[in-house]
């Protein structure tokens, strides 16, 4: 079910349709093109990306139109009757290589390539970078916390945070990334996630007493009733009216299933309304908070040996506080038949041409090695050179391999169904089972080497060979 039922096709820069107006005009947009998608560094200082996105992006692209009131929308703007009915007649017929939702991926490896006219793979460039490195920056802060969090439940309760209508795909992404539930029901109802919420501290408030204020909620909600004790005191009142309210649950044969702090010392509180909950006979009465939690919190609590059972994260994994966008760019490799190239005298920037694939290399005992970029058509790849200091290279005869570029649309139709947000997030899991710990930790994460093959260096020097001799003659 798309987020955008209309006027996707206006999700864009301008400048790409001035470009896709002057391929057009030019005679050049029906040049066959290859497009990569990649990022250069990773988010939060850390060692890998989780890859979201890739299932909303398709699903937009099947039926992406421009709309007769984006064509006299656009019209105002100068553009040429000639595009605007190019674009009334826009379908994307283009093919799509994509690494599956839920993916480690890591800087340098494209992710995602797109083929098709010049005009196609151009003008779906910003929906694209969008929705990929958003989600996919979320996707990873939930994994970190997810890490740090162990089997503890994990809940999604940022949408009042987050920035706007992002809130929708952020709860998506996080359940990629590795949380249980989400706070958030449109995006619940929209993604078919798990949704859950108990009360706040106006329900207290709205009453006279506390203790009449819990009495309620679990009289309206006998078997799902979690109370929020830090409204006033939570020692003094809080923790003791929720096991009053407890002991009269249990009267009624039902169970009160836990209470959240969201407020002061988390560790030391947790503690002792742990240890009062069981001197009274509710040892299964659960523990959950929230306040601005992240993975470092949530780590310094669980060392500190907090007896907490679930953690409400918000701000901090919607917004991705500490690292607040994914560097992912949308680069061409391949126009007319031609590899090209964008060069650049900072060497970290100069692209790598060509339409590619990307095969990740297995250890012995079936974990991650290395990825290589290797062109389309090679067969056999023996070595893999560093991608900015070819004097540095290594075998990976050794090692067997996956191709984890698949097919996802071809000729702008899906290849198979799109997967389901817990779909992506079991084979999340499962892939970060085959990360080797010392990539996965938050201090001065493992490297993951990423190489190129012999032939794309080869390539990629003749290009720059070719582009100096063209400077030296101008």
């Amino acid at each position: 079910m798309k987020v955008f039922h209309s006027h996707a096709a206006l999700y864009t820069d301008f400048y790409q349709l001035t470009m896709a107006q002057g391929y057009l005009l030019s005679g050049h947009g029906k040049a066959d093109a290859s497009f990569d998608f990649f990022y250069r560094e990773n988010p939060f200082n850390g060692g890998y990306v989780i890859f979201a996105g890739i299932s909303d992006l398709l699903e937009i692209l099947e039926t992406l139109r421009f709309e007769e009131p984006e064509i006299e929308y656009l019209r105002q703007f100068g553009f040429k009757q000639e595009f605007l009915e190019y674009l009334r007649a826009f379908r994307f017929h283009g093919t799509i290589h994509s690494v599956r939702e839920g993916e480690l991926v890591f800087p340098l490896a494209p992710i995602v390539r797109v083929e098709g006219n010049l005009i196609e793979a151009q003008i779906i460039e910003t929906l694209l970078l969008n929705l990929l490195n958003f989600e996919s920056l979320i996707a990873t802060k939930a994994s970190r916390i997810r890490f740090a969090a162990g089997n503890r439940r994990v809940v999604d309760f940022g949408l009042r945070r987050a920035q706007g209508l992002g809130g929708i795909h952020a709860s998506k992404a996080a359940v990629i990334g590795g949380v249980d539930a989400t706070s958030n029901v449109y995006a619940a109802f929209h993604y078919g996630l798990q949704t859950t919420g108990t009360q706040a501290h106006s329900w207290v408030q709205s009453f006279t007493d506390e203790l009449q204020a819990f009495r309620a909620f679990a009289t309206i909600y006998p078997n799902n009733c979690y109370l929020l004790v830090d409204t006033y005191n939570t020692l003094r009142s809080g923790v003791p009216n929720a096991i009053t309210v407890a002991k009269e649950l249990e009267q009624n044969g039902h169970r009160l299933l836990g209470i959240r702090l969201d407020s002061g010392d988390l560790a030391y509180l947790s503690k002792h309304a742990r240890a009062m909950l069981d001197e009274a006979g509710l040892p299964y009465v659960k523990i959950v908070v929230s306040n601005q939690l992240d993975e470092y919190l949530i780590r310094s609590l669980l060392q500190q040996e907090a007896p907490i059972d679930a953690f409400g994260v918000g701000t901090r994994l919607v917004t991705a506080m500490d690292s607040p966008a994914l560097d992912g760019v949308y680069k061409l490799g391949v126009c007319g038949g031609r590899p090209t190239l964008k060069f650049s005298d900072n060497f970290t920037k100069t692209t790598l041409p060509g339409k590619k694939r990307v095969l990740r290399f297995l250890n012995e005992n079936g974990t991650f090695d290395s990825d290589g970029i290797v062109l389309e058509d090679e067969q056999r790849v023996e070595s893999l050179y560093h991608p900015f200091f070819p004097e540095q290279h290594r075998s990976v005869s050794r090692y067997r391999h996956e191709n984890i570029l698949i097919p996802v649309m071809k000729d702008g139709r899906l290849v198979g169904p799109l997967p389901t947000p817990d779909a992506s997030a079991a084979y999340a899991r499962q892939r970060l089972e085959l990360l080797p710990a010392e990539y996965r930790r938050f201090e001065n994460p493992h490297q993951y080497k990423v190489g190129i093959s012999g032939q794309l260096r080869t390539m990629r020097s003749q290009l720059i060979e070719d582009l100096q001799k063209i400077h030296e003659r101008g």
